[in-house]
C-alpha cells in the first residue's frame, strides 16, 4: 500500500503557557537535585515532537501513529513561567522511511531552541506489543 507524500514545508505547531509542571525545577522533587525555575529542556523537546507529529497526521492510516526516532536539538535561551512557547516542526525531506523535520521553539523574546528531528509512522498495536515484550507488566 502506498502512502501519500508530505510536501516539503508542511508544518505542525503547538503552543503552551509555561506552567509549574513545565519547569526544570519540578525535577528537583523527583531526583533531589537542584534545577532552575525555567522551561525544562525536556518539555521544549516534547513540544517540538508534538509539532512534528501534528504535521504527519494527514498521512496516518487506521491504527497508525508517528514516533520520534532521533533528535539533535539545542536549547539556547531560558523561558520563565507564564510565557507562551510555540514549537514548529517543518518537514524537510525523507531519509528512507524516516520523515526529517526542522524543529524550532520560540517565546515572546524570540528563538529558544532549534534542531533536527526524525519520525517514523508505525502501527500502534505493533509498537505497544513490542514494548510489552521488552518489559512485561508487573503483576
Amino acid at each position: 500500500m502506498s502512502r501519500a507524500e508530505l510536501s516539503p514545508g508542511a508544518a505542525g505547531r503547538v503552543s503552551i503557557v509555561v506552567g509549574e509542571g513545565d519547569l526544570a525545577s519540578v525535577l528537583a522533587g523527583v531526583t533531589g537535585d537542584s534545577f532552575p525555575r525555567v522551561l525544562a529542556t525536556a518539555r521544549m523537546i516534547a513540544l517540538m515532537e508534538i509539532a512534528a507529529a501534528r504535521a504527519l497526521v494527514p498521512l496516518l492510516g487506521e491504527g497508525e501513529l508517528s514516533v520520534g526516532v532521533n533528535l539533535d536539538v539545542s536549547h539556547t535561551a531560558a523561558t520563565p513561567p507564564g510565557a507562551t512557547v510555540t514549537a514548529t516542526g517543518t518537514f524537510l525531506r525523507m531519509e528512507g522511511k524516516l520523515y526529517v523535520f526542522e524543529v524550532v521553539a520560540e517565546d515572546g523574546g524570540g528563538e529558544i531552541g532549534r534542531g533536527l528531528h526524525r519520525r517514523a509512522i508505525v502501527a500502534r498495536e505493533r509498537l505497544e506489543a513490542g514494548a510489552a515484550r521488552r518489559v512485561p507488566p508487573r503483576g
